[in-house]
């Protein structure tokens, strides 16, 4: 099982494939650019003016370490902290150094001179920011902890505890075997709930648990539940953090079935698309339970865990139209943490 404890690599490099880091990275030089400009002089159109130059001058070399950072990030990462910092710091100013000799080679204006000023420059930026993306990666470390106590509130709620133990009750005399089933689904589902919430767990795990899951709300709900299930296409070696989808199966059969006084469909739909893992959980959408208790509590909790984990990487959204509610997560293609 792979472990995204903070606690376990207190000291890492970015990942710099990351989408939320590239975009750090673009704005916090961008930025540093604009400034140096503003600095440079008090009127607002020249130091405009100056950053449209150096900017026609920083942004390639911007994207040529960005594109070396993100082919390198996986052998980075490997690396010792300080090792790694400083093997990013050597990588920027050599870049830098060949880039300013070709722009040097083939610009009619000398850039050459500029040399020291520019690898001080660029050096001083990344020791910035390798310094703050490290400072974020810790701040967010108690993070991970305080989301797996917030993940606990929006795990499976006790009436359901009671009401499937009451009805596999109901069984042991009827149908015993069939009793014995669920409480094994039961525990199961138990036990994955006091499992450590900083491990990822793979797609056909998360699966199989939202089919005991299943199981044991038919139990309760007989032929009002009815769930049509599109997993050809689910990548089942993909790695997503645990109970990310069995509290939306939940939350679509608490407040889209339950409360009906007919049966009810669920659609349960995941899929690959590329590097992208697409999963949506759809529902009937009754007016009057929009509000009812608890209806957001499990969207914020995943959607604060998916940040956590995963950045600017992965998002969910949620749609109600024609009498459907549809629950959308989109996370990154991941079979193995770098």
């Amino acid at each position: 099982m792979v472990s995204i404890r903070p606690n376990a690599y207190p000291d890492v490099l970015p990942d710099f494939r990351n989408l939320g880091v590239i975009a750090r990275v673009l704005i916090t030089v961008n930025a540093a650019v604009f400034a140096g400009a503003l600095f440079a002089t008090t009127d607002l159109a020249q130091a405009a003016e100056r950053f449209v130059q150096a900017a026609a001058f920083i942004e390639p070399l911007l994207l040529i370490v960005i594109v070396a950072l993100f082919a390198l990030t996986r052998a980075l990462r490997r690396l010792p902290y300080w090792a790694g910092f400083g093997a990013v710091l050597a990588l920027a100013m050599a870049l830098t150094a060949a880039y300013v000799a070709v722009v040097g080679a083939i610009s009619p204006q000398p850039v050459l001179p500029a040399l020291p000023r520019i690898l001080l420059l660029v050096a001083l930026i990344t020791c910035t920011l390798l310094v703050y993306l490290h400072l974020l990666a810790k701040a967010h470390s108690p993070a991970l902890a305080e989301a797996r106590l917030q993940a606990l509130q929006a795990r499976i709620r006790p009436h359901f505890l009671f009401n499937s133990l009451n009805a596999v009750l109901a069984l042991i005399r009827r149908d015993p075997q069939r009793a014995e089933r669920s409480l094994e689904d039961l525990a199961d589902l138990f036990r994955t709930l006091m499992s450590d919430a900083r491990q990822f767990v793979r797609l056909a795990d998360e699966i199989a648990l939202l089919e005991r899951y299943a199981e044991l709300e038919q139990l309760r709900l007989g032929d009002r539940l009815r769930i049509t299930w599109e997993l050809d296409g689910a990548p089942t070696d993909a790695l997503l953090p645990p109970l990310v989808l069995q509290p939306l199966l939940e939350n679509a059969v608490y407040h889209g079935v339950e409360p009906g006084t007919g049966a009810g469909e669920v659609l349960v739909r995941i899929e690959r698309r590329g590097n992208r893992v697409l999963a949506s959980i759809e529902n009937p959408h009754l007016e009057a339970e929009a509000g009812r208790a608890g209806n957001r509590m499990a969207l914020e909790n995943i959607r604060e865990r998916l940040m956590l984990f995963f950045d600017a990487e992965a998002r969910i959204t949620t749609q109600a139209a024609g009498g459907r509610y549809r629950v959308e997560i989109e996370i990154p293609y991941k079979v193995r943490m770098a």
